[in-house]
């Protein structure tokens, strides 16, 4: 997965930060710089040679890495703190398959580790400067949960808007003139079951014998693609509804449709804009 990269400023200082293996890696390298911009590796390296710091990082290793090299690892902590000892971030990793330190070369190039080592690093430059980069760290996860937040409703409210253009095309071409109230409810269910299964190859009733400690309906737990696709669909289904196609044939056209459209959006990268999203801040 190709890394996303942003930068936060912390003490006036550009801090880069990257997400990778599902997680957020903070730049090692910008954060030395903040005790000496000249001198930002050898800041790392004086770092990365104590005791400490190579059993801290070993420890972190073997608590998320299940691929972690214990025997190369309890050579480099032997050495760790003598006068000739050194150790580099690309080092570490090639010699302990190690995660948590990413050496990465190119424009964004320089030493990145998982926030949690980078956060001990940055405690080790200044406590104060660790203070600041949490709190910006912090903002910055919470801007990033409204764009998704906001992303995700919109997809919801879109499905909403679509799913009564399908009812009504199901009370103009399918319900039976005169039929009662409780009986409309049953069509409406039934049809909505028709996307239900053409998506997510279950009905709402067997989603909820499944999920029965969960909150809500099948749509409200969805994906953003799964949505996307879903509002396509509601639309499509009026218009067979509209020219009178009968449910089974419209289940299988809207099931093939279903996996065209999820395997074009998962191949797709721009999907990822929709929950890029962001309201001006005057209109929040």
């Amino acid at each position: 997965m190709k890394s996303i990269v942003k930068n936060v400023i912390v003490k006036d200082l550009p801090i880069r930060f990257i997400y990778r293996k599902d997680d957020d890696y903070i730049s090692l390298t910008d954060i030395a710089r903040y005790k000496d911009s000249e001198r930002s590796d050898y800041i790392l390296q004086n770092w990365l040679r104590t005791k400490s710091t190579v059993e801290f990082i070993g420890l972190w290793e073997n608590l998320h890495n299940p691929d972690f090299k214990p025997i190369e690892f309890d050579g480099i902590r032997n050495r760790a703190g003598s006068n000739s000892f050194s150790l580099t971030p690309k080092r570490w990793i090639d010699t302990t398959n190690a995660i948590g330190l990413v050496a990465k070369t190119g424009r964004y190039g320089g030493a990145y580790a998982h926030k949690d080592i980078a956060f001990e690093f940055a405690s080790w430059i200044s406590p104060e400067f660790k203070l600041y980069l949490i709190k910006e760290f912090q903002r910055l996860k919470i801007e990033e949960s409204e764009r998704l937040s906001l992303g995700w409703d919109m997809k919801r409210a879109l499905s909403k808007v679509n799913y009564k253009i399908q009812t009504d095309a199901i009370k103009k071409h399918i319900i039976p003139p005169q039929i009662s109230k409780q009986m409309m409810s049953i069509i409406y269910a039934n049809e909505a079951d028709v996307l239900n299964v053409a998506l997510f190859g279950i009905t709402a009733q067997e989603w909820r014998d499944d999920h029965k400690t969960k909150d809500g309906n099948i749509r409200d737990h969805s994906t953003m693609e799964q949505l996307v696709v879903l509002s396509n669909m509601e639309s499509l289904n009026a218009e067979y509804i509209r020219q009178g196609i009968p449910q089974c044939e419209r289940l299988i056209k809207l099931n093939e449709i279903a996996i065209y459209q999820m395997k074009s959006l998962l191949r797709s990268p721009s999907i990822n804009k929709l929950a890029n999203i962001q309201l001006p801040r005057n209109s929040r």
